[in-house]
């Protein structure tokens, strides 16, 4: 018997991806963006297969990642924005529910969706990260995308009925 593997592919030619990046804490999250998009151009994704969409912050991402994967149009999806820890609990709430909204919109239209809002204590550690971040969620929705796209090309996609 042998062992079916699925491996790691980063060509991103004929992928449509979708971004949607939040405005608060804009220095940060336009170096994610821009990290972003460049890797995503490298990978081989063409320029007009990228859809990006501005909200106001980290809270408005899952809804119109949910928009944005409700048309079928897009291989993965990319959440891009920064919580920056303050003096109240909003931090939490911020930082828990655009995480658990983020997943939640890749689970409902199985789609991949890469969690690029960053959370941190200082603007400083935002800054430090946000290129590597960029890049690796870029670098994570291709990966996914191909996975998926494998994985329905050699097994078939299942019908619900039949489960």
């Amino acid at each position: 018997m042998t062992v079916q593997r699925f491996v790691p592919e980063l060509a991103a030619d004929g992928l449509r991806l979708g971004i949607v990046v939040a405005r608060f804490n804009q220095a940060i999250t336009k170096k994610l963006e821009s990290s972003c998009i460049d890797t995503c151009l490298r990978a081989g994704v063409d320029e007009s297969d990228i859809v990006v969409c501005s909200v106001p912050g980290a809270l408005e991402i899952p809804l119109v990642l949910s928009q944005l994967a409700e048309t079928g149009q897009f291989d993965a999806l990319i959440a891009l924005g920064a919580v920056v820890r303050g003096e109240t609990y909003h931090f939490e709430v911020v930082s828990n529910e655009s995480a658990t909204g983020v997943s939640r919109v890749g689970l409902e239209f199985h789609i991949p969706v890469a969690n690029g809002i960053l959370t941190v204590d200082t603007d400083a550690q935002a800054l430090a990260r946000a290129e590597e971040k960029g890049r690796d969620c870029a670098l994570a929705a291709i990966e996914m995308a191909n996975l998926l796209l494998a994985i329905d090309e050699e097994l078939g996609q299942v019908d619900e009925t039949e489960r």
